[in-house]
């Protein structure tokens, strides 16, 4: 068959990968522009759904030359996509990877991830195989059938879930469909999981592609600027408050707005208090950084939030522990000015400002409006106060020994103390995310990476193994030579352990620091406090007499042992007084080793019921209003109490 001028005789897959080899993200920071590869690389496990495709694509451009679209081996979906996540964050949401999967699980097992990046808004693009468009083969292996909807797939799962949905039936809907999704990808304000379903027919079927569609194309990442009456009425605002307070989220990260914001809180002394995804828009001890906000966060910042009369939200979109259930903030007469790129998070909770543009540019236009306003002397007095309060407080819970058993205050502490100020820790699920956000003093604004919006049981590793590809290419462009340090409990790391493999395979050095308290110390603490007294969530053999997984002889499971049997290199910390010293010898140990040593685990046990430093603060977890029990009776009564103080809107 004969190839029509200006077109070129591929398959659909063929073209999906030379296409994406050619993207590319430009970002304007500060006038100067900043040219990455959108796409650096696949993952990919090739099923009889892309094996013909996608897989057979990436192999001919692999002989032809690695460097057009490198391929990554994962060992489970998604964990592909977790990685992905990561390297976007910690790229700053300018490059991503790709996911390949066969049809059926192989598809379903990446709806975790899809979700996951969605609420994080954070890119990755989703190219799961679906079932034969011409329907030759029907059922095909894995094929899953409505009968009230026959054009039904597995992958219209991905809907909800995706910032965007195509399937490509024809070869020509190519065009289109990569064109919008990756439109998608690159818009901060609409970014998340981009979705494009390819039947595994139409992946190996030819067409004449265009040259133009496979020609270099630059996406601009957009940032709007702040609209001057907006500027104009959020400076009234602020001249006219008296106690205001800065809650800095991920957009100012993905912004590149930290130093505004600094600026911009040294210039009228208002005080910061972040998110768990804006930890690191100021360093710790930078003497208006409160730290942590809300559930999770310092008593510092809690007891500003308090009393504040105007809350200046910047790149968050108050989850609700950043809001601690609607309850931080109790002065009758606050008001919010919210600053976001994407109007859902700019208008959340009936702002009374809101200001859609991106977080450095609004703050560039505040700082001009606001010369010669400053907070008053009494808050600077409070903050100052309340700082050294809180760092004693955390000084208090890093030098405490308990033994044999160390808390987990105790660990947090000996591993920050023997990382550089460059790394990066990663961490996602249980009561880690918690004690991390409220205690871990960040000194770099990469240096903190904990996915809290999904919360992802699982992520910690794979998300790790992404941060870990990022800080890697980071560092052969000259830039800082980060270690990743993963810390991970016994139940997280059972969720998703796989990718070690693929950090051997690869002689990744991923540092991880994994906690062993035989069981779920997070919901077992939460249990508690709600009356149901840690029902279901420790680690023990079953007692069939009263069917009980909460008195049986605790599991022999061994998981240092477990990962030594992946070809993992572990250290592990034997229970005793010296725990602390020698985990920050491990630490240190581990960072020391070649870079390509592959990935090391330290195993750790602590004690579960050693808790962290209390917040001052609340989370809205309902308890039963009638039971048999009284610890659910009392937890009620909590649970009522703090109901009374919670707010219908935040604006």
């Amino acid at each position: 068959m004969s190839t029509a001028p200006g077109t070129r005789r591929m398959t659909v897959a063929q073209a999906v990968v030379e296409y994406l080899s050619k993207q590319y993200t430009v970002d304007s920071i500060g006038g100067q522009d900043y040219r990455e590869r959108l796409i650096p690389g696949t993952f990919g496990i090739f099923g009889h759904g892309n094996v013909a495709g996608v897989g057979q694509a990436l192999k001919q451009y692999q002989q032809l030359d690695p460097a057009i679209m490198p391929y990554y081996q994962g060992r489970n979906e998604q964990a592909q996509a977790h990685q992905a996540v990561g390297y976007a964050r910690h790229t700053r949401r300018r490059q991503t990877f790709a996911v390949s999967t066969s049809i059926g699980p192989g598809s379903s097992n990446l709806l975790t991830g899809a979700a996951l990046a969605t609420t994080n808004r954070l890119p990755v693009l989703l190219l799961p195989s679906d079932t034969f468009a011409t329907r030759a083969a029907d059922p095909v292996l894995q094929q899953l059938e409505q009968p009230y909807a026959y054009d039904i797939t597995v992958n219209d799962a991905f809907r909800p879930l995706s910032k965007f949905f195509d399937r490509v039936s024809r070869p020509e809907q190519l065009f289109s469909a990569f064109h919008h999704g990756l439109r998608v990808l690159t818009d901060p304000a609409e970014t998340g999981a981009v979705t494009i379903s390819l039947p595994q027919d139409v992946q190996a079927e030819a067409f004449d592609v265009p040259e133009e569609f496979l020609a270099e194309r630059e996406w601009r990442i957009r940032r709007p600027d702040a609209d001057d009456a907006d500027i104009r009425r959020a400076a009234e605002a602020i001249r006219a408050a008296k106690r205001p307070l800065i809650i800095a989220g991920g957009g100012v990260l993905y912004a590149y707005a930290n130093d505004e914001l600094a600026k911009f809180a040294e210039l009228t002394g208002i005080p910061v208090g972040n998110t768990q995804a804006g930890v690191g828009v100021l360093p710790w001890d930078h003497k208006l950084s409160l730290g942590a906000v809300g559930s999770t966060g310092t008593t510092a910042a809690n007891a500003i939030a308090a009393g504040a009369d105007l809350i200046i939200g910047i790149g968050t979109r108050y989850e609700d522990f950043t809001t601690a259930s609607r309850t931080a903030f109790q002065n009758p007469d606050v008001t919010f000015i919210n600053i976001n790129v994407a109007p859902i998070d700019a208008y959340k909770h009936g702002s009374s400002l809101p200001i859609v543009a991106d977080a450095r540019k609004a703050l560039v236009k505040l700082n001009q409006a606001l010369g010669g306003y400053r907070a008053g002397a009494d808050l600077e007095q409070q903050i100052a106060a309340e700082k050294a309060r809180w760092d004693e407080t955390v000084d208090t819970a890093f030098d405490t020994r308990f033994t044999p058993l160390p808390a987990q205050n105790e660990i947090i502490g000996a591993t920050h103390r023997a990382m550089d100020a460059s790394d990066v820790v990663i961490c996602a699920a249980g009561s880690l995310p918690g004690d991390l956000h409220k205690m871990w003093r960040v000194r770099d604004p990469f240096g903190y990476h904990v996915e809290y919006a999904y919360s992802c049981m699982g992520y910690e590793i794979p998300g790790g193994l992404g941060v870990k590809r990022a800080a890697l290419a980071e560092a052969k462009r000259g830039g800082a030579q980060r270690d990743v340090v993963v810390m991970v409990g016994d139940g997280s790391y059972l969720m998703m352990h796989t990718e070690l493999v693929t950090a051997v395979a690869e002689r990744i050095k991923l540092i991880v620091v994994l906690i062993q308290n035989h069981g779920y110390a997070s919901i077992g603490s939460l249990s508690e406090s709600l009356g149901s007294q840690r029902f279901g969530t420790q680690y023990r053999a079953l007692d069939e007499e009263h069917h009980s997984f909460d008195d049986g002889e605790r599991l022999p499971v061994d998981l240092a042992l477990n990962a030594e049997s992946l070809g993992v290199k572990v250290i592990r910390i034997e229970p005793g007084e010296k725990v602390i010293a020698q985990l920050e010898q491990a630490v240190r140990d581990a960072k020391a080793a070649p870079e390509h040593a592959g990935p090391i685990l330290i195993h750790v046990e602590s004690d579960p019921l050693l808790d962290a430093p209390s917040s001052e603060s609340w989370w809205d977890v309902p308890v039963s209003a009638v039971s048999e029990l009284d610890s659910t009776k009392q937890a009620f009564q909590t649970y009522v109490d703090h109901k009374s103080r919670q707010r219908k809107l935040l604006g």
